[in-house]
């Protein structure tokens, strides 16, 4: 992670003096892992698809106003949030959010369980369920957590304590198939 991350140094003061290639390398290594990131959010693949090419072109606008280049990732993925929180707020009086399971695992007991997890982070709170999504399906540390949702390290432990508990209560009748 470390060699990465100098590496993802290198392209952002690359990509602020114009490089365009740099930048374009930047996206590549980051897009999957924003893109699973938004799915999770906003359950709809094209909504998906969408927010993440305005996540990497506000990235790239604001690229200068970066402080610590060090510090990409949370702020990438604060600007992911924000902008998947804008298109969820904008839908929210459309109703129920649409449920899309994202990977199809092989075998029938690992895609019940696959859908089982799925339905069970849908039915979290939204602050839960990012809670989760940020430490579980992205790694990152609480502290990272705290800066990209934008509230102190007690309010992200809590929320996902919470959420683990919800889920663990929510999923044991499945595990137990």
């Amino acid at each position: 992670m470390i060699f990465r991350e100098v590496e993802d140094r290198d392209l952002i003061a690359k990509a602020r003096r114009g490089d365009v290639e740099a930048y374009n390398l930047l996206v590549s290594r980051w897009e999957k892992r924003v893109f699973n990131y938004l799915l999770r959010l906003v359950r709809n693949r094209e909504d998906a698809m969408d927010v993440s090419q305005d996540v990497f072109l506000k990235a790239y606008q604001n690229l200068p106003k970066l402080d610590d280049p060090g510090k990409f990732a949370g702020w990438l993925f604060r600007i992911a949030h924000n902008e998947a929180f804008s298109l969820l707020r904008r839908r929210k009086p459309e109703g129920e959010l649409p449920l899309e399971t994202g990977r199809m695992a092989p075998g029938l007991l690992q895609l019940e369980l696959s859908v089982a997890v799925e339905s069970a982070l849908a039915r979290l709170h939204e602050d839960q369920r990012e809670a989760v999504l940020l430490k579980v399906y992205q790694g990152f540390k609480f502290e990272e957590m705290a800066e990209i949702l934008g509230c102190p390290v007690s309010t992200v432990k809590s929320r996902l304590y919470t959420a683990l508990d919800l889920l663990k209560v929510s999923l044991a009748p499945e595990v137990a198939r």
